[in-house]
Parts: C-alpha cells; sequence; structure tokens
C-alpha cells in the first residue's frame, strides 16, 4: 500500500503506517494475542480507516497523552444488551418529569471535550488526548460518532458519545454536570436504539455507572460473536438528530409518562 500524507492537528504519526480514509482496511493482530491485561498492541494512527478497522475488529484505543497508540481488546469485555436495560425507580421518577432536555449529535465537540475535562473519582487525568478529540471529530464528519447530550435551561449539563457500526454502538465516555444527567441521556438513546434494532452497546470495561443500569461481563469469544452479527446490520450513518428525528420520545419513554406498560422489553427496579 502506499503511504499518503499525515492529516494535519495529531501528534502521533508514526511513518510506518498510511493514513486509511473510512473504506479502507486494517488488519490487527488476532485477539488472541492480547496480553493479560488487555493490551493488543501498539502505534499506528487514529485515522478513519485504521479506527473503524479496530472496532469492527473488536479493538478500540486507549492510551494516556506519554503513552504511543495502545489497542486494546479485554477478556472479558463489558456489554450491556438493549432489552436489558435496568431503569430504578429513582430514574423513572426523573425521566417521567423530563427535567433534561435531550438531544442528538447537536454538539459532538463540546461533549468530548466536556468528557475529557470533568473530575473523575479516583483519576488525575484523562485518557480523551488531543488526538483522540480530532479522530473521533473526523468519524462524527463521516456520520459514524455521535454525541447524546443532556441540557438544563439551555446549558449543556451531561451526556455521552460514541461510535455506532451496524446495530452496535460502542460508547466512548460519559460526564455528569448535575446528578443523573448521564443517565438521563443514556436510557432514553438506549430505548431508541432497541427500537431501531439495535443489538449491542459495547463499554469495554466494567464501570460501576453501567452496570447499575444492566451492563454485564461476557467473554471475549462471546462479545466477538455478537460483534460478528451486529456488523452485518446495515449502519445508521449521518447526523441522529435527522436519522431519530423523534429521539428521545421512544414507546418506552412515552410509556413511561403516561403510566402504561412500556411495549419494549426493560428490567423495573423492585
Amino acid at each position: 500500500m502506499m503511504a499518503r500524507r499525515f492529516k494535519p492537528g495529531t501528534t502521533r504519526e508514526d511513518p510506518r503506517f498510511p493514513w486509511l480514509e473510512e473504506d479502507e482496511w486494517f488488519t490487527f493482530p488476532p485477539t488472541s494475542e492480547t496480553s493479560t491485561n488487555g493490551v493488543l498492541c501498539r502505534g499506528g494512527n487514529l485515522s478513519p480507516g485504521m479506527l473503524l478497522s479496530a472496532y469492527r475488529q473488536g479493538v478500540f484505543p486507549w492510551f494516556n497523552d506519554d503513552d504511543p497508540i495502545i489497542w486494546w481488546s479485554p477478556d472479558p469485555r463489558f456489554i450491556l444488551v438493549p432489552s436489558e436495560l435496568h431503569v430504578s425507580s429513582t430514574m423513572k421518577k426523573l425521566l417521567k418529569k423530563r427535567r433534561f432536555e435531550l438531544a442528538l449529535d447537536r454538539s459532538f465537540g463540546e461533549v468530548v471535550r466536556a468528557c475529557s475535562s470533568t473530575p473523575r473519582p479516583g483519576q488525575t487525568g484523562t485518557w480523551i488526548t488531543n488526538d483522540m478529540i480530532a479522530g473521533y471529530e473526523r468519524l462524527h464528519e463521516l456520520g459514524y460518532a455521535h454525541s447524546i447530550e443532556a441540557r438544563l435551561d439551555s446549558r449543556l449539563v451531561g451526556g455521552l458519545y460514541g461510535i455506532s457500526l451496524g446495530s452496535a454502538f460502542f460508547g466512548e465516555s460519559m460526564f455528569s454536570l448535575e446528578p443523573d444527567s448521564s443517565k438521563a441521556a443514556f436510557m432514553p438513546l438506549v430505548w431508541t436504539l432497541a427500537e431501531a434494532g439495535f443489538t449491542l452497546v459495547d463499554s469495554q470495561v466494567r464501570t460501576a455507572h453501567v452496570e447499575s443500569m444492566g451492563g454485564r461481563s461476557i467473554a471475549r469469544t462471546e462479545y466477538l460473536a455478537r460483534l460478528a452479527t451486529a456488523l452485518e446490520s446495515p449502519t445508521f450513518k449521518g447526523d441522529w438528530g435527522t436519522v431519530f428525528p423523534d429521539f428521545p420520545d421512544s414507546a418506552p419513554l412515552r410509556s413511561l409518562c403516561e403510566g402504561r406498560p412500556s411495549g419494549v422489553s426493560c428490567v423495573s427496579s423492585t
């Protein structure tokens, strides 16, 4: 393959790797070669083709500012099956009040930067480097990366972003500036994705936050099988504000607000 010039605005430019456009493929090492801590390989770049190739092979980038690009494929993998979403009684009350204004793809860059800058318990830094921001903003421009925003009095107070391929959504990061604002964005998103036929929400590694909403660990072999099936479906590419014009008004949310039984499976709090 002929090497091309690297795009500007990145700080990790490995001359051994060409810049790959969205329709170009890079074959990662087999996930069986992953180390015990989940690291598969290092190097490369965050071009659209390399990032999309990674996600399609069950691999994702995760590194700090002073690291090279590190590619991961942990075992086990942490996922949420949309039909297994757990909504607590507290969240049901909050969602019913519709306290937050929710939207899709209105402020992608702002959401990513908020995820990068919001302090997290037990962490002194962030893995969302300038390279990562640039890489995912390119995927957003191409219609693969999406943001979900929660606003309060027009102020962005919570949300998340991720990648969509086939019937899989790969969640990258969330942030909250108001209590439960990221959950208030995430839950209606999962309901909308379930109605659209999504079968997999990939959270990559375990977090108590997603676990409280029904996330669970599965073996990497099972994850790769689920991923392969999900990738057989068409990708909902483009501006999700247009693709899902009724968001957040899914059947489960309307039923919750109207006090009727939901038409989509949802595990209720006891």
